[in-house]
């Protein structure tokens, strides 16, 4: 007699949610229309985390429809640390969105958006809304407000005051030899060597960012090594969300902002 339990069903795999269908024409396309959801320089991890798990839930609504309508209802929790943090007070999100347009750091349009969001998640509390409400696309705007308004209050008061030539000055050099200084002290992911995601090799990936700070820091990089840079963000911005390990998503999100402070100085300017 066999007294070995049946063998497990076999895994299933994800398939496209229906609803969604007259979105995109497949999963692919699902990564162009939250490409422009990337938070800048400065964000805590704590931020950092909450928008892009608004971000990936997006991008996952391709299977579960009403990924877009949470992701919506995430995103507030960043918007309503960063306000908090900016105006030195602990109120609801409500009235800490009044009192930030009161004080002209954000629009009253802008402000209008936002408080959408709030409801929304008010109303998914009381049962007035389903998870089914939102589309993927009228998510990302949503989303894309909350990062809106979230980007300009991640600087300091005197650097938002700051003009955007001095973005690649002593300040800025200041704060990469900083990060520099702490990456070298840092160790690399234990268990991530030889690992790729989505054809990124993280040991290759780190070593070209840090052979090109190295670079930046000596003297400045020419036009191959930034564009070299800019590659590398590309492949961070790419990653990051994927990684499932606090530290190592620590450590290359650490790398990534890095990265992009080196980066900085070849922003060009508004005309």
């Amino acid at each position: 007699m066999n007294s070995l339990p049946p063998p497990p069903d076999p895994l299933l795999l994800p398939v496209r949610d229906p609803r969604g269908r007259d979105l995109v024409l497949d999963y692919a396309e699902m990564h162009a229309l939250v490409a422009d959801l990337v938070l800048p320089v400065g964000a805590s991890m704590y931020v950092m985390s909450a928008m892009e798990t608004s971000r990936e839930l997006i991008r996952h609504s391709y299977y579960r429809y009403e990924f877009a309508t949470v992701a919506v209802t995430h995103s507030p929790f960043a918007l309503e640390h960063v306000l908090a943090e900016r105006l030195a007070t602990n109120e609801p999100l409500h009235v800490l969105i009044e009192q930030a347009t009161d004080a002209e750091l954000i629009t009253a349009g802008l402000a209008t958006e936002l408080d959408r969001s709030r409801l929304l998640r008010e109303k998914l509390t009381q049962g007035a809304a389903s998870s089914a409400a939102l589309r993927p696309n009228r998510a990302v705007e949503m989303v894309r407000a909350a990062l809106y308004a979230i980007s300009p209050l991640l600087r300091s008061p005197s650097a938002a005051e700051t003009t955007a030539p001095d973005v690649g000055g002593a300040q800025s050099e200041g704060r990469l030899a900083r990060l520099w200084k702490d990456h070298l002290s840092a160790l690399f992911p234990d268990g991530f060597r030889g690992v790729d995601f989505d054809g990124v090799d993280l040991v290759l990936l780190d070593a070209d960012v840090a052979g090109l700070v190295q670079r930046e820091l000596k003297g400045g990089l020419d036009d191959t090594g930034i564009a070299y840079l800019w590659g590398c963000i590309t492949d961070l911005d790419k990653i990051v969300p994927l990684i499932n390990e606090e530290y190592c998503t620590s450590y290359f999100a650490r790398l990534r902002t890095m990265a992009q402070v080196a980066a900085a100085p070849y922003i060009p300017t508004a005309t």
